[in-house]
């Protein structure tokens, strides 16, 4: 399960990988469950989202539907991508109150597309048609190979951002107290060369969606039956994967 992704830390990664305005504060690094991160979205106009950032720090309780910036695509289709902030962690609409929110998002930040339309916890979003891109880096997995965890980052061989596919939802509780959170797909990576290694020894392997760049307005506008065309293993030979050196290894033995 991909519980730990980098997030864009150059400003012109948005232009250049998402058309999309670069935003004021570009936020963390690593982002972690119930962090707040950025992901785009369709937008019916450009007029819709705002013309100014406000700071991310606003939203690290939860997250508001704050819409960053706005670019037309460069398709022929009529399709705006906008930047909005988000939790990492899907709250869905139905949940009772903030408490529960809380507790839920943490398990669910990841959907397996296979059950993406039966699941309760994702299938009001997928059906209503809240797909999402994540802008990323870099993702992260354990290794177990050598017996112990190994922190993994796996980022593309090319060194360009990746684009993850996800759901986004809109939760409003007591008060209006809102909070607008994301997911991220993933697809069977069992018979994947590289990221079978990773993972609990045993369990199933999983991967998140890494989408294609020219795949980017078509996954956001297209029908819910359409768009699971898009969950397939992202290729291997595109990918790298590098361990992660901890800072407790950097200490002097003694």
């Amino acid at each position: 399960m991909s519980t730990h992704f980098e997030t864009l830390q150059q400003s012109a990664a948005y232009p250049d990988g998402f058309s999309v305005v670069a935003p004021i504060d570009i936020g963390p690094k690593d982002i972690w469950p119930r962090k707040p991160s950025y992901f785009i979205r369709h937008v019916e106009s450009p007029q819709v989202a705002a013309e100014t950032l406000e700071p991310i720090e606003s939203a690290l309780g939860p997250c508001p539907a704050v819409a960053i910036s706005s670019a037309p695509s460069t398709s022929a289709t009529a399709v705006h991508r906008s930047l909005f902030v988000g939790q990492f962690g899907l709250v869905p609409a139905w949940v009772k109150s903030a408490s529960d929110a809380k507790l839920r998002s943490t398990k669910l930040v990841n959907a397996r597309h296979e059950t993406i339309t039966t699941s309760h916890n994702f299938r009001d979003a997928w059906l209503a048609g809240q797909r999402c891109i994540v802008p990323m880096m870099a993702f992260f997995e354990d290794d177990f190979r050598s017996g112990k965890a190994i922190a993994t980052r796996i980022s593309r061989i090319d060194g360009k951002p990746m684009g993850a596919a996800g759901v986004w939802c809109r939760w409003v509780g007591a008060g209006d107290e809102e909070i607008i959170s994301f997911t991220l797909l993933t697809v069977n990576a069992n018979s994947h060369a590289l990221m079978h290694r990773y993972q609990n020894p045993g369990s199933e392997k999983r991967m998140p969606v890494i989408l294609s760049e020219g795949a980017y307005d078509a996954y956001l506008s297209a029908r819910p039956e359409k768009a699971k065309e898009f969950m397939r293993p992202f290729a291997t030979e595109r990918l790298h994967a590098n361990p992660v050196e901890r800072k407790a290894d950097k200490l002097p033995r003694t």
